[in-house]
């Protein structure tokens, strides 16, 4: 039934902290991506930044499939915990797991790759190059993809919001100055 609106604070907060998590995903995505353009401009040139640009735009995929996902499971997540149901919650982290495990490879890359540069062999082979040591990093972000949402679902936002500050920005940036 209709009723009249008050404020209420606490409610406001806890909404603003349980989303943070995709905040930071968003902040940190701007200063990585830039970050990585610096230093592939800086040790490969042009081709370099071209190179990752094919690398975002197969990552992009990837993510997306992981976000659908986690989005999806959420729900059935929050209700599980909820309804205090730990083995159904088990089961799904359990298979969540696999799943994650099973998509994150290199299959569809080399041939997105093709789409993309497929033009120029010098970048291809680049472009493969750097596919080979880069599909790994799928895996940890879809474990990170779920993981937030996963916490995010439970009302945690804290975790969440750690989770994803570390896959972002915290590990990308030391793998970039490092390597």
């Amino acid at each position: 039934r209709l009723t009249k609106t008050k404020f209420d604070g606490s409610v406001l907060l806890k909404t603003a902290s349980n989303g943070s998590s995709e905040l930071m995903t968003n902040i940190s995505t701007s200063v990585v991506s830039m970050l990585y353009n610096a230093q592939l401009l800086k040790y490969a040139g042009e081709d370099g930044v071209a190179s990752y640009g094919v690398l975002l735009y197969v990552a992009l995929l990837f993510q997306a499939v992981f976000i659908g996902y986690s989005v999806g499971t959420a729900p059935v997540i929050s209700y599980h915990y909820g309804a205090k149901n730990h083995n159904e919650l088990s089961s799904l982290r359990k298979k969540s797991i696999i799943i994650i495990i099973a998509f994150a490879g290199e299959l569809l890359s080399k041939p997105i790759a093709m789409l993309f540069v497929g033009y120029d062999q010098g970048l291809m082979d680049m472009t493969q190059r750097a596919f080979m040591i880069y599909s790994f990093s799928f895996l940890f972000s879809g474990f990170g993809v779920w993981g937030s949402s996963f916490f995010t679902a439970l009302n945690d936002g804290v975790v969440s919001a750690l989770i994803a500050f570390m896959r972002i920005l915290v590990f990308q940036v030391a793998s970039v100055l490092i390597f």
